[in-house]
């Protein structure tokens, strides 16, 4: 009698053993290949380490810093970190770049000689790889600033000579010194590596620093204590002002085409072309007379919405070699071009003091509604002619 019923019970055990095994794995652990509803799983055939989460969850909830709407499981990993900016440069010999197009929100602005370099707000999406970093510049601060209580700034250096132009000194000005200032001079391996075969062929030493924006986070987390909360347990967006959104225009209201031109200082090879695609209502990048792509995933830049500043441009006359260092006016009010819904809208932006948010508005003094999905800012003189056909 014990002899079976010590064989019912080791059955039993078996069964169930056997059940909870099956529940979990068929639920949607990405072992077994198939995903549960705001699962985070690692994509398949993914080499460029970033996580990425189900799409075929509902999008119920709303990036704060542009407006798109991702599943409540991604909600509940972004609310664990702050927004991270990285200095991503644009020379000809660094393209195609690493992670630009997973930003939420690009600032692009000339750093020196009419080379361009964009400033990448990541916290709603994981990029993975992300480059090749460059150096700080005074006006990115001013932009990054904007985003809540010490936001993560990674960039590799930056300039520093004495005067107007001098980033470095700025960002221990700010208090930003070994907190939230990700400067790859004090941080170092692993969390940024040298990768002189990413690019797929020989670039200088200048073109190789790359990070991924989950180690960054993860330092700052571990080793400066800053989460979404920071030491003193006040949130990273308790001052943070967010843009207001709506849904992207029927396919009845877009045009067939509209080209933006953009020319920068008239090289060629950096002359900027957004050509708008009514499919997918948004524009797509040409950079240089081509394609710009990302590295990671083989796709063309893109943006739903493209805002272009004027701006007091200025050289920061401080002995820098060839007077390169350059000034924008990023504070007090100008001219602004918005391009949502292939249509142009003619504006202002405002910002009162380097944290404050700058606002845009239309003609009429009302404040812009985005699509939701990337904003791509670009910064140019004030009197640059920008083109549309």
């Amino acid at each position: 009698m014990t002899k079976k019923v010590f064989i019912i019970a080791a059955i039993a055990i078996y069964i169930l053993s056997s059940g909870i095994s099956y529940a979990l794995f068929s639920s949607g652990s990405s072992l077994s290949g198939t995903k549960s509803s705001d699962q985070l799983v690692k994509e398949s055939g993914n080499d460029y380490e970033a996580i990425v989460f189900n799409e075929e969850a509902k999008r119920t909830e709303e990036c704060p810093l542009n407006g798109a709407k991702y599943s409540k499981e991604q909600k509940k990993w972004w609310e664990q970190h702050r927004p991270l900016g990285v200095m991503i440069e644009n020379h000809q010999d660094a393209r195609p770049q690493s992670g630009i197009n997973a930003a939420d929100v690009t600032y692009e602005a000339i750093a020196e000689g009419g080379i361009t370099r964009t400033l990448n707000v990541y916290y709603c999406n994981d990029a993975g790889i992300i480059g090749p970093v460059r150096s700080a510049r005074t006006y990115f601060l001013d932009f990054i600033s904007e985003y809540g209580q010490y936001p993560l700034y990674a960039h590799v250096g930056g300039a520093n000579t004495p005067g107007p132009a001098n980033a470095l000194e700025q960002i221990g000005d700010y208090g930003w010194n070994q907190y939230n200032d990700m400067n790859q001079f004090s941080i170092g391996f692993p969390t940024f590596r040298r990768d002189e075969s990413r690019l797929g062929r020989e670039v200088a030493t200048e073109h190789t620093m790359y990070s991924t924006t989950s180690k960054l986070w993860d330092f700052a987390a571990k080793k400066r204590e800053l989460t979404n909360k920071d030491k003193e347990g006040n949130s990273w967006d308790e001052s943070f002002v967010s843009y207001s959104f709506k849904e992207d225009a029927s396919a009845s209201q877009r045009p067939e085409t509209q080209t933006i031109h953009i020319p920068f200082w008239d090289y060629d090879d950096y002359v900027v072309d957004w050509n708008y695609r009514k499919d997918t209502n948004d524009y797509a990048r040409k950079n240089g007379g081509t394609n710009h792509m990302d590295r990671n995933t083989n796709q063309q830049l893109a943006a739903k919405n493209i805002v272009i500043l004027f701006m007091k441009e200025s050289h920061a006359n401080d002995g820098y070699e060839d007077n390169a260092h350059m000034l924008y006016g990023t504070k007090g009010t100008g001219n602004a071009l918005i391009y949502i819904d292939g249509k142009e809208i003619k504006g202002t932006w405002k910002k009162k003091d380097r944290e404050a948010r700058t606002i845009i508005t239309d003609s009429k003094g009302k404040e812009i509604e985005f699509n939701r999905g990337k904003i791509w800012f670009t910064i140019v003189p004030i009197d640059n002619e920008i083109t549309v056909k």
